[in-house]
């Protein structure tokens, strides 16, 4: 089994561009398959059929796994017998009968315009950290980026003549966003203090104070200790500005499309879960406009 799953990561990685988070959890999704099937004593992935992916789901649910867990892992078990039964490694795919839990979908966690403005007037613009990490949440919250892609953008990619970045999202999809004034204020303060971080060269545009490449657990760290500065007590991570942004930018009228190219979104279904949140300003436009309202 091992050998299949090495050639099945190798396939994510170099023929379907995943991602290294994506890759991970895929590959950490089917060994927990696997060791549930050598502890019942399955060691040929050939005897794997409906039943045994049926008796492992039920195992998950009693080991009170959530229904979006179990989602996720049945998605990496689908392509990974999908990927067996493409190679003639299988002959037939115990998958194909299986279907996702039903998922409650959680409305995405967004801050109002007044929490905003507090976090990104906080940070001490007299330091260079602080410059640094206005910045960052400036940028975060203007282009509506992953913190992924936050921490990968390299100084070749910013195109300040026309205020936009270049990003590499996931599947290796690039995509240009785009940033204010404000932003280009706080890019030009932190470009002038950016070699005070630097100890060695480094292409990537955010850097640590030990002149790193900034990591995504840095990036929640800053915003952790800001918003707490701040005065805002709510619980917020990077992916919260991005809740954010697409949220502000449909509730002054943004195209739902725009909005989806600018997240980087594949599917326009992963977008209109925004536009729940957009339905109090809806019943305001309604009865502030309608005769009869």
């Amino acid at each position: 089994m091992n050998k299949q799953l090495e050639d099945f990561i190798n396939y994510l990685e170099y023929e379907r561009n995943y991602s290294n988070n994506t890759i991970i959890a895929y590959k950490n999704n089917v060994l927990q398959l696997v060791d549930y099937l050598n502890t019942n004593k399955i060691n040929d992935l050939k005897k794997v059929d409906y039943d045994t992916i049926r008796n492992y789901l039920s195992y998950l649910h009693g080991k009170k796994y959530e229904a979006k867990s179990i989602s996720r892992m049945i998605s990496s078990l689908r392509s990974f017998f999908k990927y067996l039964k493409a190679n003639n490694i299988i002959s037939n795919n115990p998958m194909l009968l299986i279907s996702n839990p039903k998922v409650e979908k959680k409305l995405p966690k967004y801050l109002t315009i007044n929490e905003v403005e507090k976090i990104l007037n906080t940070p001490d613009m007299s330091d260079s950290v602080g410059i640094r990490d206005a910045f960052i949440l400036e940028l975060l919250y203007v282009s509506g980026i992953r913190v992924s892609e936050l921490v990968n953008i390299k100084l070749s990619d910013v195109e300040t003549s026309e205020k936009k970045i270049k990003i590499l999202g996931k599947g290796s999809k690039e995509r240009y966003v785009l940033y204010g004034s404000r932003c280009e204020e706080l890019l030009n303060k932190y470009m002038c203090v950016r070699n005070r971080f630097l100890k060695y060269p480094n292409e990537y545009l955010i850097l640590s104070k030990t002149g790193r490449k900034l990591n995504t657990r840095e990036v929640r760290n800053i915003i952790n200790r800001i918003k707490t500065k701040a005065g805002v007590d709510i619980s917020i991570s990077p992916h919260t500005f991005r809740h954010t942004f697409a949220t502000h930018m449909l509730n002054e009228g943004a195209d739902l499309r725009a909005v989806q190219e600018l997240l980087g979104h594949e599917n326009l279904s992963t977008t209109t879960i925004y536009t729940h949140l957009t339905n109090e300003k809806l019943r305001r436009t309604y009865l502030d406009t309608h005769p009869r309202a």
